[in-house]
C-alpha cells in the first residue's frame, strides 16, 4: 500500500513538470506582451529579463502554497487516501485543460483552473464519503471551504472589472500628458513618470512581495514594515534623479527602461502568484505522504490529514527547480507565442488581419457606445474636445513609433506598471487572483483609451475580448466538471483507471501538439503574408514568391480534383478541402493587408498600387474557381452518382495537361520577370480557350444522344466553365503583375 502512494506522489511530480510547461506557455502572455508588442528590446533580451524575474519571483511563492492545501477544502475532514485521489484528479485535469487552451491560442487563468479543479475533485470525493456515512447534502459545508472558495472566485472576477477600469483611466491620463508625439513632454515629465513607475514597482515587488519570501528574515520584514513610507519616498526621489541624469547624459529611452523593468517585475509577480497553481498540489501531496510514512501502523483510509492545516515553509530549492523549468519553457515553447499573439492582435494600434469576426453583441456594443459618446459631446466645451483630440492625434507620432510595433512605449509602460501593481497587491494579501485576467484586461483597457479600437476594427476586437472572457467562464465549468468525474473514476477504478487516464492524457497532449502545429501554419498564412521592409525590391521579391507559390499550389489542387473525380476517390477529394480553404484564407489575408504594402510603396503607390490590388484580386478569383470546382465534384462522388464515361475522362486528362503547361509558363515568366513571353502565353491561352469550346460542343452532342445523364452533364459543364474562368484569371494575374512592376 505504501508503494502505491509513493507511486502516486511520483506521478504528481511528473504531472507538475508537465503542468509547469503548459502553464507557463499560457501565462507567458502576462509579462511578455507589452515588451514584445512595443519592441522595447530584442526578443532574446526580453526573454532573458523575464527569465531572471521568474527565478527571483519563485522565492516569494512559499506562503501561497497554503491555498492548495486548505484554501478550498477542510483537510481535517478527509483521510490520506481521499486527499491523494483529489490531488491526482486535479493535476490530470489541469494539464489537459491548459494544454487545450494553449493549442487554441487563448489566454486563460491557471488560478481559476486550479481553484475549480480542487473544488470539483473535493466535491466528488465528499459526495462518496457522505453517501457512505449516510450524511445529508446539507452537511457538505463541513468538508468544503465554500466561503474561502467563493471569496477567491469573487476576488478573481472582481479583478477583471478593476483591471479594465484602472488600465483605461491611467492610460487616458498618460496619453493626455504625453500624447502620441511625446518628444517634448518626454523631456519634461519623463523622469518624474519613470521615477513614480519604478518606485511603485519597487514597493509592490520587493517590499510587499517580501512577505511571502522564503529567505527574508522576520526582523527584516519588521524593519520594512515600519519604514515603508520612507522607502517609497527615497525610491521615488532616487529613481527620478537617476533617470533625469540618464536623460541628460545618454540617449537611452526612459520608456524602454520602464518597460524592461516592468517586464522583470511582472514576471516576478507571475512567478510569486502563480507558482502555487503548478506545484502547490504536488507539494501538498508530498507533505501528506511524509505524514503517512511517519507512522507505519497508520492505514491510508483512517489517517486524518490535520497536518495540512498548519503552515509549511516550502524549501527554496524546490522553488528554484520549478523556476528553472518555467524559464526553459519560456525559451522553447511555441504555444506561448500563439497565446501572446492573440492578445497583441486585440490590442494593436494599427489595423490589419482580424482573427475574430464580428458578432451581434459586439455590433450592438459599438452602436450604443457611439451613441453615448455623441450625447456626451454636447455637454463638453468644444475647446476641451479640440485639445483632447490633439493629444490623441495618431497621425502625429513623430519619430516615436518603432517599426513593426503593435503599440508605443507609453502604452506598454502603463500596461506593465498597472498590471504589476495590481498583481503585487493580490500577492501581498495572499489572494490567488488571476494574473491572466489582470494583464489581459489592463491591456484591453489601455487599448480602449488609446483608441486602438477604431470604427474599422472595434466590432472584431470586442468579439475577441468577449470570446476570451467567455473562455474564462468555460474554464471554471470545465475545470470543475472534468476534475469531478476524474476523481469519481479514480475512486471507483483504482490503479487501473489511473494508468488508463495517464495514457489518455499523453495521447491528448500529442494530438494537441499536432493540431497546434497545423493551426500555427494556417495562422501564419492568415497573418500579415507580406512581411517586407520599406522599399520596392523587397516588396517585389515578396510578391514574386507569393504568386509563384500560389500558382504552384493552385495547379496541384486543380489536377488533384480532376484525378479524384476520374478515379471516384472520395478520400482524395476530402483531403483537398483543407488545402483549398488554406489557399482561400491566404489570398484573403493578402487582400486584407493591402494597405500595409501600399503604404510601403510611398509616393509610387499611386501608379503601382492599383496594379498590385488587381494582382491580388486575380489570385482571389482563382482560389474561388477551385472552390467552385471542388464542391460539386465532391458532392457528386459523395452522393455515389455515376462517374464520368471514358471519353470524358480522356478529355479532362488532356485539359489538365494543357492548363498545367499554361500555368507553369506563367509561373516561370513571373519568377524570371520575363514579360516578353506574354504574347506566347496569350496564344497558348487561346488554344486552351478553344479547347473549352470544343469540349462544351462535344458534351452537348452527348446530351442530345442521351449518352450521359443529368447529374453528369451538370457537373461536366460546371467544371468546364470554372476551369475557363481559372485560365482567364491566371493570364490576367500575369498581366497585372507585369503592370505592377512596370509602373513603379
Amino acid at each position: 500500500m505504501e508503494n502505491f502512494y509513493i507511486f502516486i506522489v511520483v506521478i504528481l511530480f511528473l504531472l507538475a513538470i508537465s503542468d509547469l510547461i503548459v502553464g507557463v506557455s499560457n501565462d507567458a502572455v502576462n509579462f511578455l506582451n507589452s515588451a514584445i508588442g512595443s519592441k522595447a528590446a530584442p526578443f532574446k533580451i526580453i526573454l532573458l529579463i523575464a527569465a531572471v524575474g521568474i527565478l527571483v519571483g519563485v522565492t516569494f511563492s512559499s506562503g501561497m502554497m497554503e491555498v492548495a492545501r486548505k484554501g478550498i477544502m477542510h483537510p481535517e475532514k478527509f483521510f490520506f487516501a481521499e486527499i491523494m485521489l483529489i490531488f491526482l484528479a486535479v493535476m490530470m485535469t489541469d494539464i489537459i485543460l491548459l494544454d487545450a487552451y494553449n493549442t487554441l491560442g487563448l489566454p486563460t487563468s491557471t488560478t481559476v483552473s486550479i481553484v475549480f479543479e480542487l473544488l470539483g475533485a473535493s466535491v466528488a470525493i465528499t459526495l462518496i464519503k457522505m453517501r457512505a456515512l449516510g450524511q445529508p447534502l446539507a452537511e457538505m459545508g463541513e468538508y468544503i471551504n465554500s466561503g474561502k472558495a467563493m471569496a477567491i472566485i469573487a476576488g478573481i472576477f472582481l479583478s477583471v472589472v478593476i483591471a479594465f477600469a484602472v488600465g483605461a483611466l491611467v492610460q487616458y491620463l498618460a496619453r493626455l500628458l504625453f500624447s502620441f508625439n511625446y518628444s517634448k513632454t518626454y523631456k519634461r515629465y519623463g523622469s518624474l513618470f519613470g521615477g513614480a513607475a519604478i518606485a511603485a514597482i519597487t514597493y509592490f515587488m520587493l517590499i510587499k512581495g517580501a512577505k511571502g519570501s522564503s529567505f527574508i528574515s522576520a526582523a527584516s520584514l519588521e524593519w520594512i514594515k515600519h519604514n515603508t513610507l520612507t522607502i517609497i519616498g527615497v525610491s521615488f526621489a532616487g529613481w527620478t534623479i537617476v533617470l533625469q541624469i540618464v536623460m541628460w547624459l545618454t540617449r537611452i529611452n526612459i520608456f524602454k527602461l520602464i518597460v524592461l523593468v516592468g517586464t522583470f517585475s511582472l514576471a516576478m509577480a507571475f512567478a510569486g502568484n502563480d507558482l502555487v497553481n503548478f506545484i502547490g498540489v504536488p507539494l501538498a501531496g508530498f507533505e501528506s505522504l511524509k505524514t503517512f510514512l511517519a507512522d507505519p501502523s497508520t492505514q491510508a483510509d483512517s489517517l486524518i490529514m490535520t497536518s495540512l492545516q498548519g503552515k509549511v515553509q516550502t524549501p527554496t530549492l524546490y522553488l528554484l527547480l520549478a523556476g528553472l523549468v518555467m524559464v526553459l519553457t519560456l525559451w522553447t515553447s511555441k504555444k506561448s507565442r500563439s497565446v501572446t499573439k492573440t492578445t497583441l492582435d486585440l490590442s494593436r494600434q494599427s489595423e490589419g488581419y482580424e482573427r475574430f469576426s464580428s458578432s451581434a453583441l459586439s455590433r450592438a456594443i459599438v452602436r450604443q457606445t457611439r451613441s453615448i459618446n455623441k450625447t456626451a459631446q454636447y455637454f463638453v466645451p468644444k475647446r476641451v474636445i479640440a485639445n483632447v483630440e490633439k493629444r490623441f492625434d495618431q497621425n502625429n507620432t513623430g519619430d516615436n513609433n518603432i517599426a513593426g510595433s503593435s503599440f508605443d512605449l507609453v502604452r506598454a509602460s502603463v500596461n506593465l506598471v498597472v498590471a504589476s501593481i495590481l498583481i503585487a497587491i493580490g500577492t501581498s494579501l495572499k489572494l490567488p487572483l488571476s494574473t491572466t485576467y489582470v494583464t489581459f484586461m489592463v491591456a484591453m483597457g489601455t487599448s480602449l483609451s488609446d483608441r486602438a479600437w477604431g470604427r474599422e476594427s472595434a466590432v472584431y476586437r470586442i468579439t475577441g475580448v468577449l470570446t476570451v472572457i467567455a473562455g474564462w467562464f468555460f474554464t471554471a465549468f470545465l475545470a470543475f466538471t472534468v476534475a469531478f468525474f476524474i476523481a469519481l473514476l479514480i475512486s471507483w477504478g483504482g490503479i487501473t483507471t489511473i494508468i488508463i487516464l495517464i495514457g489518455l492524457a499523453v495521447f491528448l497532449l500529442v494530438r494537441s501538439h499536432v493540431f497546434h502545429r497545423k493551426k500555427s501554419e494556417q495562422d501564419q498564412d492568415n497573418s500579415d503574408s507580406v512581411e517586407v521592409q520599406a522599399g520596392f525590391d523587397s516588396i517585389s521579391n515578396a510578391c514574386i514568391d507569393n504568386v509563384s507559390k500560389f500558382l504552384e499550389e493552385s495547379n496541384s489542387i486543380y489536377s488533384s480534383i480532376i484525378d479524384g473525380l476520374i478515379k471516384e476517390d472520395r478520400r482524395v477529394l476530402r483531403k483537398l478541402k483543407p488545402r483549398i480553404e488554406k489557399l482561400n484564407s491566404h489570398t484573403k489575408s493578402l487582400k486584407d493587408n493591402i494597405h500595409k504594402t501600399i503604404s510601403l510603396l510611398g509616393d509610387d503607390s499611386i501608379e503601382a498600387g492599383p496594379h498590385y490590388v488587381q494582382e491580388l484580386e486575380n489570385m482571389r478569383e482563382m482560389a474561388h474557381c477551385l472552390t467552385f470546382i471542388d464542391q460539386p465534384v465532391y458532392k457528386h462522388i459523395d452522393n455515389n452518382h455515376k462517374g464520368l464515361i471514358e471519353v470524358q475522362q480522356e478529355e479532362l486528362r488532356e485539359l489538365v495537361k494543357a492548363i498545367q503547361s499554361l500555368s507553369e509558363s506563367i509561373r516561370q515568366a513571373i519568377l524570371q520577370s520575363d514579360f516578353d513571353k506574354l504574347n506566347d502565353i496569350t496564344e497558348e491561352q487561346q488554344i486552351v480557350l478553344n479547347t473549352f469550346n470544343d469540349l462544351s460542343k462535344k458534351q452537348l452532342k452527348r446530351i442530345k444522344a442521351e449518352l450521359v445523364g443529368t447529374k453528369n452533364s451538370a457537373l461536366y459543364i460546371s467544371i468546364l466553365q470554372e476551369s475557363k474562368n481559372f485560365v482567364l484569371h491566371a493570364v490576367n494575374l500575369l498581366k497585372s503583375h507585369r503592370d505592377f512592376i512596370n509602373h513603379y
